[in-house]
């Protein structure tokens, strides 16, 4: 499959119809990958004229203000908003909450204004056009799916129904944990968690939220954050549900799902 860059496109007078913002764990991160890879495919097969940045993508620097150090996010968002105002990028998708809210909400007052979409609502849009049409008796039609809310997509965007619309066009059942949607749980790696040592306690959020949804009976765990996906999949390897109990993004179950 080949993915062209922006500077690829803008050689041969091209301007694609939206810049897909990678990110860092969708970069480098090899389980983050192949929800990447996902995305990239289903952006291919609908005909969705796209670029990405490449070697010219930085992180947005949302860790390094979360951590506090608000110098280097300013730095990198400056280097990004000069690369996307550069190439006069205007529509932005992002496999990453993280950066989604980022791109959309404080890059603004440092000059970068872009109409950015974060992929579920993304692939809600497009399903219902649809250019997404699901086979029939796909992969998952009838099983049990619990959808683990973000927090940067939820609680800080409010973006609640747009994942929940994508499971339901699977033809799942959707079952919903305990706590979900505005009274969700975080899965412990937001706010530079992820790269942190755990503070005194004696549970793991993660191993809190993982619980919460094998209690649901789910065989599925669905997931629309890198961040989720990792810490939801370490839950379930603790608890040993491997076999039992798979953790995916929502492109990568629309992707095996389509016709």
């Amino acid at each position: 499959m080949k993915v062209r860059t922006m500077a690829e496109m803008m050689q041969s007078g091209e301007t694609p119809e939206i810049l897909f913002w990678v990110g860092c764990a969708g970069s480098f991160d090899q389980r983050a990958q192949k929800i990447t890879k996902a995305f990239a495919s289903i952006l291919d097969k609908v005909g969705i004229n796209f670029a990405i940045l490449g070697k010219e993508e930085a992180c947005t620097g949302d860790p390094a203000r979360r951590a506090g150090n608000e110098f280097l996010f300013q730095m990198m968002a400056y280097q990004n908003i000069q690369i996307l105002n550069g190439y006069g990028i205007k529509k932005i998708v992002t496999t990453c909450p993280h950066c989604f809210n980022t791109l959309k909400n404080e890059y603004p007052e440092l000059g970068g204004t872009y109409e950015v979409l974060h992929h579920a609502s993304f692939l809600q849009q497009l399903i219902d056009e649809g250019k997404i049409k699901i086979k029939e008796g796909g992969d998952f039609k009838g099983k049990k799916i619990s959808y683990h809310d973000s927090c940067y997509l939820g609680r800080a965007n409010n973006i609640y129904e747009a994942p929940r619309k994508v499971l339901e066009a699977l033809d799942v059942a959707l079952v919903e944990m305990k706590r979900c949607k505005s009274n969700g749980l975080c899965c412990g790696a937001g706010g530079a968690q992820m790269f942190k040592e755990d503070e005194p306690g004696d549970k793991r959020i993660n191993i809190e939220r993982t619980d919460e949804a094998l209690a649901t009976g789910a065989s599925v765990i669905a997931a629309a954050c890198p961040f989720c996906n990792t810490m939801m999949t370490d839950g379930v390897k603790n608890r040993e549900q491997e076999n039992q109990v798979a953790v995916l993004d929502i492109a990568e179950l629309i992707a095996a799902s389509m016709e």
